[in-house]
């Protein structure tokens, strides 16, 4: 989700780059079984997150400009095209068009492997090189190793992500706790809580936040050099550095004080978001994604801060359209992108609590969506998103995940943990 979506809505204002190219529905070169009257399409988001609400529209777009056919839209999770894309994109079974995990461990493997179509052409032809910023770019394209930043397109964000505080007001003021605004507001917030019996933190040991956290605290002893180091291979990445010390450190300390809940290792990203909309968990560390539906399910009064004391935060490009190198409907994959591409469903996406890529900002009228916007063009003005923890080599998420969890339950101490992840960036890092 993980995902350089960054300065993304800093070109909020920009036009969409010509006419939408809605006229093929022809049967494209590709291997996988087709009908040249159905596109197949796959996407993990909530029905009611910003980007569920904007895509469900399009494909009404979609069918109403393409007289006789229909999408078949199948719904998957997001931990299900994790684990599985390699396998399906490598059979008759691959989708047309399937939203995907961008970054070097996923997209760009899936690119190295020969699974992806090539979008480079499309992405000058029909503008989206245009809309989207050199930030937001970064996912998009990659080189033969298929590190990002450089090479050929293949994919596209239609929308931008970053991570943030969510904390329930209802639950600060019953305890008299102010708002957070800085780093030791957080940490005497969290205190009172757990003076009051109350875990502050919400966790998913069994899936992305915690690594997350982690990585957040790295950040914040950290500066855009070690980013591309880490990210990028700009540089050798030292796991036993102050910033890496201080994070694994921290969390540790974290779940010692009771911040964190020891039985959150084995939550779920979903139970983690549970625990913050039924009022248990005051505060979440987490992305963007969880705005709309916050704003469409929480029954109380919330805001948001980017997380205090750090100028770098997790975010991106959000999560790209990719075109199976074996799909049978090539051309209406990407006149389907194109629709996301459009203004009509990139003001519904920033409206509905989504980061658009190419809204028009007047059009953008949502108290909420305003304010995540404007955090969103803070963090793009200081180059302050940072990407995702587990994008730098193949299986590190699943690393990141088990040994996160040993953090938690105790059963390895930081020195180890840093030590497993080392050794695992060593062996995925590609030779440069």
């Amino acid at each position: 989700m993980l995902t350089a979506r960054r300065r993304v809505v800093a070109s909020a204002a920009a036009a969409l780059a010509g006419a939408l190219f809605l006229a093929s529905c022809g049967d494209s070169d590709g291997g996988g079984s087709s009908d040249a009257k159905t596109l197949r399409l796959w996407h993990y988001e909530a029905p009611n997150s910003a980007m569920g609400v904007a895509w469900a529209e399009a494909i009404k777009e979609f069918e109403a400009t393409h007289p006789g056919v229909k999408v078949k839209f199948e719904e998957k999770s997001f931990e299900q095209i994790q684990k599985t894309a390699p396998m399906v994109l490598n059979s008759s079974d691959a989708p047309d068009l399937m939203e995907y995990n961008k970054g070097n461990a996923t997209a760009g493997l899936l690119s190295k492997q020969g699974l992806l179509t090539d979008l480079s052409a499309e992405a000058t032809k029909r503008g989206w090189d245009k809309l989207l910023s050199a930030g937001v770019r970064t996912t998009s394209q990659y080189d033969t190793d298929g590190v990002m930043g450089s090479g050929k397109w293949y994919g596209v964000p239609n929308y931008a992500e970053y991570t943030m505080v969510y904390f329930n007001k209802d639950l600060f003021a019953k305890y008299g706790i102010p708002e957070p605004k800085t780093f030791d507001d957080l940490i005497s917030a969290m205190d009172t809580f757990v003076e009051n019996d109350v875990t502050p933190l919400a966790n998913s040991g069994a899936e992305y936040l915690a690594q997350q956290y982690v990585y957040q605290l790295a950040l914040s002893k950290a500066d855009r050099s070690w980013v591309d180091s880490f990210e990028l291979y700009k540089g050798k990445t030292d796991f036993h550095d102050a910033a890496w010390t201080h994070a694994a450190e921290t969390f540790a300390d974290w779940v010692k004080k009771g911040y964190i809940a020891k039985t959150s290792s084995g939550a779920k990203a979903e139970q983690a978001g549970v625990s913050f909309l039924q009022g248990e968990a005051p505060i979440l560390f987490s992305g963007s994604w969880w705005y709309g539906r916050f704003q469409d399910e929480a029954t109380f009064d919330w805001g948001t801060t980017l997380w205090p004391g750090s100028n770098l935060t997790l975010g991106s490009g959000g999560n790209l359209w990719v075109v199976p190198k074996s799909a049978g409907n090539k051309d209406l994959a990407y006149d389907f992108i194109d629709i996301t591409m459009s203004k009509k469903i990139q003001n519904l996406l920033g409206n509905k609590g989504g980061v658009p890529v190419a809204a028009d900002a007047t059009a953008i009228t949502d108290p909420r969506a305003k304010e995540l916007i404007t955090h969103f063009n803070t963090l793009s003005d200081r180059d302050g998103l940072a990407f995702y923890p587990d994008w730098p080599v193949p299986g590190f998420y699943d690393v990141l995940v088990s040994e996160t969890q040993k953090l938690i339950t105790g059963s390895a101490n930081p020195d180890a943990y840093l030590d497993a992840l080392q050794e695992a960036y060593d062996k995925g890092a590609p030779k440069r």
